[in-house]
């Protein structure tokens, strides 16, 4: 059996449970899958593969700057639990993969608790089975997209879980840029933003063309075309807007590699094709 017949029984056995099958439409690239190859991971068909690899040789680094930005998430999620946040809304979370938001939340306090929010089924499939043990009471998996904002918020597996009268850190990790302008990204962080009470996070990374050529700037989301989303670079400044009546933890907006690094600095960190920071609700 080969791992892209794993891959569709896996999904088919969600009929065990009552969720009916979807089409995972192996045939056309999409991003959870890419980023799951770049990650070195087998959850990914041959479409995936094969847009990976044009991105990859558009911008070799790439591979780097995924596991960069896993790094960020676990530091980000590692700080804000040091900081007494027990509770973490993880939207576009991605096919699980080593050191996932609850596994590293629930080290600091075994309590912590974690929705996390995807549209992809292949990374459903996975969340699931993952939870399925002795965390499943304290973290969650919802079916739902980021542009819809209120949909996220009123769902049922998040509201059972979080007390969103209570601090949440929410994390919109590698996400937003694959939401276009027609789709106000800045309204639907600030919507999200806005109903989570004051001592709350907002934690994200965001790909950027600021250290690409120009040609690179317009062949990477080309490749994207061609997927189940569309990529938009952001420049560090329209980063900065997501974080608009925010208070910026320190370093502030940096390349993922360089937010509270625990390793020295590697050649190449500073250009990192991926901004992050994190924030704190006044």
């Amino acid at each position: 059996m080969t791992d892209d017949q794993d891959i569709t029984l896996d999904w088919m056995s969600a009929e065990d449970d009552g969720r009916r099958p979807t089409d995972l439409r192996p045939e056309i690239p999409h991003p959870a899958r890419m980023y799951d190859y770049y990650l070195g991971g087998k959850d990914n068909f041959p479409a995936d593969r094969a847009a990976a690899e044009e991105i990859i040789a558009i911008s070799p680094r790439v591979r780097l700057s995924a596991q960069a930005n896993r790094g960020f998430l676990q530091r980000a999620v590692k700080h804000l639990a040091e900081q007494g946040v027990r509770q973490f809304l993880d939207i576009g979370t991605g096919i699980p993969t080593a050191g996932n938001t609850h596994e590293v939340a629930q080290r600091v306090d075994p309590a912590a608790r974690v929705a996390y929010v995807d549209n992809d089924p292949i990374v459903l499939v996975h969340s699931r089975a993952l939870l399925a043990g002795a965390s499943k009471g304290s973290a969650s998996v919802v079916q739902a997209d980021l542009r819809d904002p209120a949909g996220i918020l009123d769902a049922p597996e998040v509201r059972d879980l979080l007390d969103l009268g209570q601090p949440v850190a929410l994390l919109l990790f590698a996400i937003l840029h694959f939401v276009g302008e027609d789709s106000d990204p800045y309204g639907i962080v600030r919507k999200l933003v806005d109903a989570l009470p004051s001592g709350s996070y907002l934690a994200l990374s965001h790909g950027t063309a600021d250290f690409l050529s120009p040609e690179q700037a317009q062949r990477g989301p080309a490749v994207y075309c061609a997927a189940t989303e569309r990529l938009t670079l952001r420049s560090r400044e329209q980063v900065a807007r997501f974080f608009d009546g925010l208070e910026l933890l320190e370093p502030g907006i940096v390349t993922v590699p360089r937010w509270r690094p625990e390793l020295p600095e590697r050649e190449g960190d500073a250009v990192t094709g991926i901004w992050g920071a994190v924030g704190r609700k006044p």
